[in-house]
């Protein structure tokens, strides 16, 4: 009679996470925290979850002596036969694993080398290769992002007859469209090792295209929010790659992402002056209080505060803010900028700070204790991007009861919902059109409903922090996703 325990854990659906980051191990981005928390929510509805990652000497030494040493493999590139270790850390109901090669990942950075192009097709060839050391046959491998993309063309042109991968399935998310991994078309051959035929997979406008190969070989491409996934099908948002995304737009799907509702959560937010949650409002006005007086601002809860917590890039609208920005000030609304990026847009706050002293302050850097005070210390929070293919700040600005201010694009559009009077639904403020006037409109009504409309001022935080983002909910999403294609 078979062992009922044994039957159920071979039914489970098998996943592999590959990325180029996953938090808490390393991250630069919001990648490493979709890549740190949709595995854990995974796992916690019985799905096999496991995670690889490059082990780049940027890990801190306190994971170092938890991993587990499985074993090693060479994995061939073209001529090329490269070492490759591999190392284990379970953590959440989730194994991650780290792929070791000291030339390719011991570096002064995560991204930015020259031999980028080389050191992603070595991990994206190794994630397949180690599959018989750590004997794991995965329904479905989820690549990420260019630094995995060759995942699915490597899988296809060179794995379908491997043990442990003839039946394996993929998926490819894009979370930014931007950044493809386009190198010279000579590494096909030289580097991939891909034949003629193979090499049409990544070739795209007389380049190899990493991101290119893998629409083309992924079994489903998806999106990290249902608006990213119309807008990038034309030229303004496709960076050149709308063409190809449009002949394949059968198989493009977006998903929105999450946020840990654990890990973002004011009740339990260590960094805060005063915990509260959406029944004891109260308190997070002494947050504010606490916070203006940090900053050595005007002590005053009356006074409508705007945060801003991100990179400072042509992405995230900043051009718009510093058009704007005495207009914003004229409000009388105070505002603390947070992130660090172009130098030019980090002078300008810095100039900004001096000239509006009364008004604005800028913190160029980052700091996690000094974000979570300005998400519950602040009224408002300001991301005006140009394009933002989902966005995790403006949900936990709504999490901790700053009521956001985003333009409508990508997943901002479809996580925050206008404010109507009439209805007294919505979460927050919008404004469609990429300009100075536009926005600033926004923020003068927002910093109007502050001042003068105290009731729907109430419904407008209530409202935003009764949304659930959790993962939990996004991961059912993903599930329905993999079991379809199995």
């Amino acid at each position: 009679m078979p062992n009922k325990t044994n039957e159920t854990k071979q039914k489970k659906l098998k996943v592999l996470i590959c990325a180029g980051e996953a938090a808490p191990f390393v991250k630069t981005g919001g990648l490493a925290d979709v890549c740190g928390t949709l595995p854990v929510a995974l796992a916690a509805k019985k799905i096999d979850a496991r995670v690889m990652i490059p082990l780049y000497g940027q890990i801190k030494d306190d994971y170092r002596r938890e991993m587990k040493f499985l074993g090693f493999t060479y994995v061939p590139l073209a001529w090329r036969n490269e070492y490759c270790g591999v190392y284990e850390i379970s953590k959440d109901g989730v194994v991650y694993y780290f792929l070791d090669n000291e030339r390719y990942f011991k570096r002064g950075k995560i991204y930015g080398e020259p031999d980028d192009g080389e050191r992603f097709a070595f991990f994206s060839k190794a994630v397949l290769e180690v599959l018989s050391i750590i004997k794991f046959s995965p329904d479905i491998i989820h690549a990420n992002d260019w630094h995995t993309g060759l995942v699915p063309v490597f899988l296809d042109c060179f794995y379908r007859d491997f043990k442990y991968t003839k039946n394996t399935k993929t998926v490819f998310t894009i979370h930014n469209i931007e950044f493809q991994g386009q190198y010279d078309r000579y590494i096909t051959g030289d580097l991939l090792g891909l034949d003629d035929n193979q090499a049409s997979l990544v070739t795209y406008n007389k380049c190899a295209n990493y991101m290119k190969g893998a629409i083309e070989s992924a079994n489903v491409v998806t999106t990290v929010s249902n608006t990213y996934a119309e807008e990038i099908l034309n030229p303004f948002f496709g960076y050149g790659m709308q063409d190809i995304l449009s002949a394949r737009r059968y198989k493009v799907k977006g998903i929105i992402n999450g946020i840990s509702n654990k890990d973002n959560n004011p009740l339990t937010d260590k960094y805060l002056f005063k915990n509260y949650d959406i029944n004891s409002l109260e308190l997070k006005s002494l947050n504010k209080i606490a916070l203006q007086k940090q900053f050595g601002l005007e002590e005053n809860k009356d006074i409508p505060l705007i945060a801003m917590v991100g990179r400072l890039t042509h992405q995230k609208g900043i051009d718009l803010v510093i058009a704007g920005m005495e207009r914003i000030v004229r409000t009388g609304a105070q505002i603390i900028v947070l992130g660090s990026g172009d130098a030019n847009y980090e002078n300008n706050f810095r100039i900004f700070e001096s000239k509006y002293h009364n008004n604005v302050r800028a913190y160029i850097g980052f700091s996690q204790d000094l974000a979570s005070k300005l998400y519950a210390g602040s009224d408002l929070f300001l991301m005006p991007s140009k394009f933002e293919p989902c966005g995790l700040s403006q949900m936990i600005a709504m999490r901790y009861g700053s009521v956001p201010i985003v333009r409508e694009t990508g997943g901002l559009k479809d996580t925050v919902i206008p404010y109507n009077h009439e209805t007294k639904e919505g979460v927050g403020f919008t404004f469609k059109t990429y300009n100075a006037e536009d926005m600033v409109y926004a923020v003068e009504r927002a910093v109007g409903l502050y001042k003068d409309y105290k009731d729907d001022w109430s419904n407008v935080l209530h409202n935003a922090m009764s949304r659930d983002f959790d993962w939990s909910n996004v991961a059912d999403e993903y599930i329905k996703l993999y079991k379809d294609l199995k």
